[in-house]
């Protein structure tokens, strides 16, 4: 695989704070706006700061994927609710944290320990963490359902 990719996204104004976002190489648009808590802001639109959180989620969650798959690590159901915290530093907004929440499913409890450093290792993995400076707090929670389990 080459490790020269390359991502475009164009973003058009359509009226106020809200434009329409697209890539030739996806077949859906998101309308986004300014957040309700800025000035003219839009509520109900995905903003900005919504689709940074997004991205570090949804990163972490196709990185868990693909370790776990390769570390055939079995597992039920996985989510991340995620949240970040918009400062202003120096003068300047940034999104200073994310916390990250999984919650993983799985039935062997003999995997608990291991599905938790895979989680660990996919959060250390993420390239979208991995290339911001926002400080990324990772918690997990392992459920264990043995009801389908069998030893």
């Amino acid at each position: 695989m080459s490790t020269n990719h390359s991502y475009q996204v164009k973003v058009n104004w359509e009226e106020g704070r809200k434009g329409i976002m697209e890539s030739s190489v996806l077949n859906s648009k998101i309308e986004v706006a300014t957040p309700p808590e800025f000035a003219k802001g839009v509520p109900g639109i995905w903003s900005p700061e919504h689709l940074f959180v997004a991205s570090v989620n949804s990163c972490l969650m196709t990185t868990f994927l693909a370790i776990a798959e390769y570390s055939k690590l079995d597992f039920n159901h996985f989510e991340c609710n995620a949240t970040g915290i918009l400062d202003k530093i120096e003068g300047k907004f940034m999104v200073s944290e994310i916390t990250l929440q999984v919650k993983l499913e799985i039935e062997d409890p003999l995997q608990e320990d291991r599905a938790l450093r895979i989680i660990e290792k996919s959060e250390k993995a993420c390239l979208i963490s991995n290339s911001i400076k926002t400080n990324i707090k990772l918690e997990s929670e392992i459920v264990v359902n043995e009801l389908n389990f069998k030893s």
